[in-house]
């Protein structure tokens, strides 16, 4: 059985570690970027035996390398969004294939059958620029759910109303998938009954409106749209996986996703359940760019496996991406 195949029917933590090892040694000989990274830390590969012994590249080597196992011309490049003047992850992907599979499999262990759902997307920010890994997701939703109101919505409020109505009087199945300013923007320009939608939010509020915590975001939301949970997915561009929130930001992650907690003092020690630090991931899906990121996010892991996503470091910049600097 091939290593994708091996990654998408993992059925315990044990399969999960092996398969993790097995990429950790692939990527070691064959990630230019990964295989520097770890020589500069001086790792001996033969001691790498357990999770918490592998090296994770910081986020930021995606900005500056081109972060990929193997030589291939990518199918796609993913952009993240960024200011002028800001350097953009780029996520060079081998085969989207890979992609499909990793979040159809993901959505589905968590909310069944996409033909099941209408998906109503509020991702305006993200429709105005290119190579957007959650636009290509969302269309690929869009397109495979076979139903012919899903769709995409900037700003055209009253319609997305009529819609939802429409669906509601057929007790069809909604998702409204929307970036964290949209979706507020529509809440505080209409009240409607959405006890019956789930709401999703992608992230997203970062430069574009005042800052508000997750709570208090999502509890406008709940009011303003007569829900008791806000759904969230947590992803990103360095990503092939996704993690999903069915309310209060905790997170369940797919079987070939896990995540880690470092020390935010010393990145290479890893903390305990209910402590905060930085969020460290395990993706095994990016088994053609780097499967072990170390991220910019704050967290802390629960003792079931879930994980909360606290913040951001405000020194975005980690120390770690000097290392490959001449």
């Amino acid at each position: 059985m091939s290593l994708i195949k091996q990654l998408f029917n993992i059925q315990s933590d044990e399969e999960f570690t092996q398969i993790a090892l097995q990429l950790f040694h692939l990527q070691y000989n064959h990630n230019k970027i990964y295989r520097r990274f770890c020589d500069l830390l001086k790792v001996n590969p033969v001691e790498i035996t357990r999770l918490e012994k592998i090296p994770f590249l910081p986020i930021e080597f995606f900005k500056t390398e081109q972060v990929i196992t193997g030589n291939f011309v990518p199918q796609q490049t993913f952009l993240s969004s960024g200011t002028t003047g800001q350097n953009q992850s780029k996520h060079l992907v081998k085969d989207l294939k890979v992609y499909e599979e990793s979040f159809t499999k993901g959505f589905n262990q968590y909310y069944g059958n996409v033909d099941d759902y209408c998906f109503l997307a509020l991702l305006p920010s993200y429709m105005e620029r290119e190579g957007s890994s959650l636009i290509y997701m969302t269309e690929y939703l869009v397109k495979h759910s076979k139903h012919p109101l899903s769709g995409f919505y900037l700003d055209e409020y009253e319609k997305l109303i009529d819609t939802i109505k429409k669906l509601q009087s057929k007790n069809q199945k909604i998702i409204l998938l929307g970036v964290s300013f949209a979706l507020l923007d529509f809440a505080e320009k209409h009240k409607v009954d959405l006890s019956d939608v789930i709401i999703m939010e992608t992230g997203g509020m970062k430069g574009r409106r005042k800052e508000l915590t997750r709570a208090e975001l999502h509890q406008i939301y709940k009011d303003s749209f007569n829900v008791t949970s806000i759904h969230s997915e947590y992803g990103m561009t360095e990503l092939l996986s996704q993690a999903y929130s069915f309310g209060e930001g905790v997170y369940q992650s797919s079987a070939w996703m896990q995540v880690l907690i470092r020390d935010i003092n010393d990145p290479f020690t890893f903390l305990p359940t209910q402590k905060t630090g930085g969020v460290n991931v395990i993706d095994l899906a990016n088994i053609d760019s780097c499967a072990f990121i170390a991220t910019q996010d704050l967290g802390k892991k629960n003792a079931d496996n879930t994980f909360e996503i606290l913040g951001r470091f405000d020194n975005s910049d980690l120390r770690g991406c000097n290392l490959l600097i001449n």
